[in-house]
């Protein structure tokens, strides 16, 4: 039998343990992954992540990720150069396989995330 998940009202779920983002550019930035489910093969993860204000870089050169902005606010920059989006509540952001970039967090940002690796 294949067991749902089901995970309702996201942004009462309780926040992970704060501890340091490992890619700051800025100093006493933190970061709460609270993970909700993995597959078998451990390719695809999904959960709830929170981080204060701050800059740090981010590498998704081996994973996709879909996340949807629970609240703050972030501005997503391009390493490439081809651009930065700001994000808010309520938006869905998708980051493919091969992005690497720079996220600004603006008001402190809980979102879900789904990560897809390539394997």
């Amino acid at each position: 039998m294949i067991d749902l998940k089901l995970f309702g009202d996201l942004a009462a779920i309780p926040k992970g343990k704060f501890q340091p983002k490992p890619t700051t550019l800025t100093a006493g930035q933190k970061e709460a992954p609270q993970p909700l489910w993995e597959s078998f093969d451990g390719l695809t993860k999904v959960g709830i992540w929170d981080c204060t204000p701050g800059t740090f870089t981010a590498d998704r050169t081996a994973m996709a990720e879909l996340c949807h902005i629970l609240s703050g606010s972030a501005t997503i920059t391009n390493y490439d150069g081809s651009g930065s989006k700001r994000v808010k509540a309520g938006d869905l952001l998708i980051l493919p396989i091969g992005w690497c970039g720079e996220w600004e967090v603006h008001e402190a940002i809980r979102k879900t995330y789904v990560l897809i690796s390539s394997g």
